[in-house]
């Protein structure tokens, strides 16, 4: 089994940058596919964007395509997300997840707690 931890949310002024990490413990991530998603305030979890095993491979939300992106470190057991131009409706809380690559929730049977992400317009 492996545990995830998720960092580096915040708040930040609308067109400004985070970065948020993902560090596993427990097993190594290199044999999981990683995604990022996250849910808003009374909406559903929704997909962010997943990276497969070997990093060769990404899929992102269309809401976040050229602004996000995804990067992993498997020696580090850890996977990065770089938010730029962030904009309010990217407000919410960022999980982290390890699974099979898809853009499903249920692709991920590991999945963190959660860091939150503000973005004040």
């Amino acid at each position: 089994q492996v545990q995830l931890v998720e960092s580096g949310g915040g708040l930040v002024q609308a067109g400004g940058s985070l970065r948020l990490s993902c560090a596993a413990s427990g097993r190594t991530i290199g044999i999981y596919a990683m995604g990022w998603f996250r849910q808003a305030p009374g909406k559903e979890r929704e997909f962010v964007v997943a990276i497969s095993q070997s990093g060769g491979s990404t899929v992102y939300a269309d809401s976040v395509k050229g602004r996000f992106f995804i990067s992993r470190d498997n020696a580090k057991n850890t996977v990065y997300l770089q938010m730029n131009s962030l904009k309010p409706e990217d407000t919410a809380l960022y999980y982290c997840a390890a699974g099979s690559l898809g853009l499903l929730y249920s692709n991920y049977p590991y999945w963190g707690q959660g860091t939150q992400v503000t973005v004040s317009s």
